[in-house]
């Protein structure tokens, strides 16, 4: 299965009006060696990596939750800076997977669905890490997306969003379906505050945000 395949999977379940089923049967596929996740990654983001070295990070004492975390690569690095972590996907496949590449990992890998968050999580998390997943699900979507994961900073938390970045005007293809500026800016709501907001070429020429917020409270 190519990368052709998983927009197939994709568009199968949008037409079936299940926009986030299609994780699942992709991550089912890979598992039976007949797809490949093509967002999986053999080391975790690098920007995410920059972002925790340039700011000195470390979570001692603090919790830290990795949005639509797959296979684990970002969810480990995070728990090695010493927060308490907590990693979730909507695709319990992703989850078993994580889990099994990560033996005795300290991480809590969960099955949770971002719409649909335990009540607990609730502004409970000190770090929140939203790498590429918002990207995935459809603009109808975005709103109530990036809503969710601002409810998940804990006042005075930070929030970091890293993503595929796209110019105004328009709705590409998808999925992904890549972030403006002004979706960006979106998730300084409900007591978050923009901090830096970045703007990247990658050496593929791709362009990327990576954003950093602040809760008030």
């Amino acid at each position: 299965m190519s990368e052709a395949d998983a927009d197939r999977l994709a568009a199968e379940s949008l037409a079936a009006g299940d926009p986030t089923g299609w994780f699942d049967r992709l991550y089912a596929e890979a598992a039976r060696g007949a797809a490949v996740v093509p967002w999986e990654r053999t080391a975790p983001h690098g920007l995410l990596v920059d972002w925790t070295e340039g700011h000195r990070v470390t979570g001692a004492g603090r919790r830290a939750v990795v949005v639509g975390c797959g296979y684990g690569r970002d969810a480990e690095h995070v728990v090695g800076l010493g927060f308490a972590t907590t990693a979730f996907d909507v695709s319990p496949t992703a989850v078993a997977a994580a889990r099994q590449r990560h033996p005795g990992s300290a991480v809590d890998y969960r099955a949770a669905d971002l719409f649909d968050l335990p009540a607990g999580w609730r502004h409970a998390f000190d770090l929140v890490v939203e790498s590429m997943t918002v990207q995935a699900l459809p603009p109808d979507l975005r709103p109530a997306a990036i809503a969710a994961v601002g409810g998940l900073v804990a006042p005075g938390g930070t929030l970091l969003v890293i993503a595929v970045g796209r110019d105004e005007g328009g709705v590409p293809a998808g999925p992904p379906w890549p972030l403006t500026r002004a979706e960006v800016d979106a998730f300084a709501a409900g007591g978050l505050r923009p901090v830096r907001v970045e703007g990247f070429q990658d050496a593929e020429g791709v362009r990327r945000w990576r954003a950093e917020f602040r809760h008030a409270g």
